[in-house]
């Protein structure tokens, strides 16, 4: 997997930074979605030659035994294979949801930043009027 850990949040709320989390966060997720899809077709494929490999074994006329277990590694195979395309489809969806997030912060607290930051004086922080 890649080589980004999760961190905990650091607290710092403020416009650029939470863009940026967004932003890493999304990256991150577009990483793990690449490389879960290639462990979903590495897996698969794994499985149709142990599949194969079965095959061979039985044709061979060695030991049933040896022909189930190798069978029961491939049905193995396949059913991580499916879990492993399910979580790579939630980390598409999840960094999908991650771009949109960051997109509709940035439209609704974008221009307040630029006005914020641009300001000779200093101003409250978000949320100090809430308290």
């Amino acid at each position: 997997m890649s080589s980004s850990l999760a961190k905990p949040s650091d607290g710092d709320n403020r416009y650029k930074s939470v863009q940026a989390k967004l932003d890493r966060l999304g990256k991150t997720l577009d990483d793990a979605t690449l490389e879960l899809e290639g462990l979903h077709r590495s897996m698969r494929a794994n499985a149709s030659r142990t599949e194969g490999v079965a095959t061979d074994i039985e044709n061979a006329d060695l030991d049933p035994k040896f022909v189930e277990m190798t069978n029961l590694v491939a049905v193995a195979l396949g059913g991580a294979a499916v879990q492993a395309r399910r979580l790579s489809d939630t980390a598409n969806e999840t960094a999908t949801l991650t771009h949109q997030t960051k997109h509709t912060h940035s439209r609704l607290y974008g221009a307040l930043d630029d006005i914020r930051s641009n300001r000779s004086e200093k101003t409250p922080r978000p949320g100090f009027l809430t308290r």
